[in-house]
């Protein structure tokens, strides 16, 4: 079994590097290798250095039976995991998810079980320590997938045998239903912005876009000759990838007022080539498109205060409304599913889709009608009898 060696070096340029240097015997014979893992600034001491390598030396030793024995904690599982899944240069995983999954593993996984051995990980443990976190169902259902994804991958690559997290219980179930807004809030928030936050709302209330895909627009995704909008990316922090699944990249339609405005919109930007941004910013110069959040937090969200409406709203609440009103005008539950881009229509029904409280009571009244009806023929019987 081999740890490798550690060295501090100082580059040609007088840069201060650490130097991981190894045995690979990968080919049958040993090659000496080494890389550089950062500047002394990156990595302040050796100990830190040495930690950025786990997945590395847990990979030069799979092999080794000393390595079996050795015991393996949730750390080095987590480098090793980085390092084959959450690279930079890997392109199977969104960067929207590169990105959650190290936030939850910096914020929530590492700070409680970083020096666990993965052997003393037990079901009933992680069961209670997800309980007593002060997130949301939903969020510690994703700690608990992404804990399982990791011993998963220990078992893959052959470096654990068990999954101890197959065994912990851990609900997604909402504890409170996301906010929609209702055809006269949208109409009054339409009325009360500026023009460029209203293209941008009408815009996602009509075709229920994420926002990453609302701003990952070009003008060339927009065929106005036959009315489609081509969803063939996605932008995260600034940072450009592919959508995530096949159905997320379905076309979505464009309505002939939609698409009136948006030409409208084109005719006014000075960023309107078919490889320019729709919503571009003019602090990059129509480089990159403008920052969502700050739309939404700056111009959007006081309006809506100011307008008295009570909800929590965001750039989400305009595709969870767009998905109940579809269901409100009675939209067939695949077309539905289609133009939100769900894999599944259960998704779009059990996670995106209220009843609106109208839509109730003509359904309660319908079958109180048709309960009096009834009555009223049965009673209507004996009299005619007699």
């Amino acid at each position: 079994m081999q740890n490798g060696s550690l060295i501090k070096t100082v580059r040609r340029n007088g840069q201060s590097v650490w130097e991981f240097r190894w045995r690979d015997r990968t080919s049958g014979r040993a090659v000496y290798r080494r890389i550089v893992l950062g500047t002394t600034q990156q990595f302040a001491t050796a100990i830190e250095a040495r930690e950025s390598i786990a997945g590395i030396v847990l990979e030069m030793n799979v092999n080794d039976i000393r390595s079996e024995m050795s015991a393996l904690t949730i750390s080095q599982l987590v480098e090793h995991y980085r390092h084959r899944e959450l690279a930079p240069d890997i392109t199977w995983k969104t960067y929207s998810t590169k990105q959650a999954y190290e936030i939850y593993l910096k914020r929530w996984i590492l700070p409680k079980w970083k020096d666990w051995q993965l052997s003393k990980i037990k079901p009933i443990e992680v069961e209670l320590w997800l309980r007593q976190l002060p997130l949301a169902r939903s969020s510690r259902a994703k700690i608990r997938c992404i804990m399982s994804v990791l011993f998963n991958h220990g078992r893959r690559y052959e470096i654990f045998d068990d999954n101890p997290i197959q065994f912990v219980r851990q609900s997604a179930k909402r504890r409170k239903i996301p906010d929609v807004l209702s055809i006269d809030e949208i109409s009054r928030l339409l009325a009360a912005v500026d023009s460029f936050s209203r293209m941008l709302i009408f815009l996602d209330a009509t075709t229920g876009l994420r926002q990453s895909e609302l701003f990952g627009l070009r003008w060339g995704d927009l065929k106005f000759e036959s009315g489609e909008i081509n969803v063939v990316r996605s932008i995260v922090n600034g940072m450009i990838s592919d959508c995530k699944t096949e159905s997320s990249m379905k076309p979505v339609p464009m309505g002939p007022a939609l698409a009136e405005m948006l030409q409208k919109w084109k005719s006014e930007t000075r960023f309107s080539a078919p490889g320019d941004w729709v919503f571009a910013s003019k602090r990059t110069n129509g480089e990159g498109p403008i920052w969502g959040q700050s739309i939404m937090r700056k111009k959007i969200q006081p309006i809506v205060k100011s307008l008295g409406i009570d909800k929590r709203v965001g750039w989400h609440t305009f595709r969870h409304s767009y998905s109940t009103l579809l269901r409100f005008l009675g939209t067939d539950i695949k077309v539905q599913q289609d133009l939100l881009r769900h894999s599944s229509a259960r998704l779009t029904l059990d996670t995106y889709t209220q009843s609106v409280t109208t839509a109730k009571r003509e359904a309660q009244n319908a079958v109180i009608q048709l309960l009096i009806a009834s009555g009223d023929r049965c009673s209507a019987a004996p009299a005619a009898m007699n």
